[in-house]
């Protein structure tokens, strides 16, 4: 590896186990076993991230700064294929506060605001990949 560091790298820790790092200095494990992301987790994780985040503001303009959200993710395998066929991202926070009209707006706006913002879903989705998202409206303990 040179003297310069990349944004991005891995280094292998043992067998099909690495440990990716970035220039900031987070870090995450890679492999397969206990403890360990895998390559598919960490594809699905960043769509549903990247669907979270482009979505942030629009659900923090309504629902405030402190708003609870939890994400669940999950997707269909195509075992005699090896990949994913379709990817199902649930975002859920609580908006019993708001009207069913109130709502049906903030979904629509946080749903543009995914389509325009989120470079995994551009990068992926409208390549290869179908996925969708879904909104829950739940109070998070």
């Amino acid at each position: 590896m040179s003297d310069t560091p990349k944004s991005l790298y891995m280094q292998r820790t043992g067998v099909r186990q690495y440990v990716a790092r970035n220039q900031d200095g987070a870090e995450i494990r890679i492999g397969h076993g206990p403890g360990l992301f895998s390559p598919g987790d960490l594809l699905k994780l960043a769509l549903a991230g990247c669907n979270a985040m482009s979505s942030d503001a629009r659900m923090a303009a309504r629902l405030g700064d402190d708003f609870e959200q939890f994400v669940g993710v999950s997707a269909d395998y195509d075992q005699d294929n090896d990949r994913f066929t379709h990817v199902d991202v649930e975002l859920v926070q609580d908006m019993s506060a708001l009207s069913e009209e109130e709502i049906e707006d903030l979904k629509r706006r946080a749903d543009a605001a995914i389509k325009r913002n989120c470079t995994i879903e551009h990068s992926v989705v409208d390549q290869a990949l179908s996925a969708s998202h879904t909104w829950t409206n739940e109070r998070i303990n």
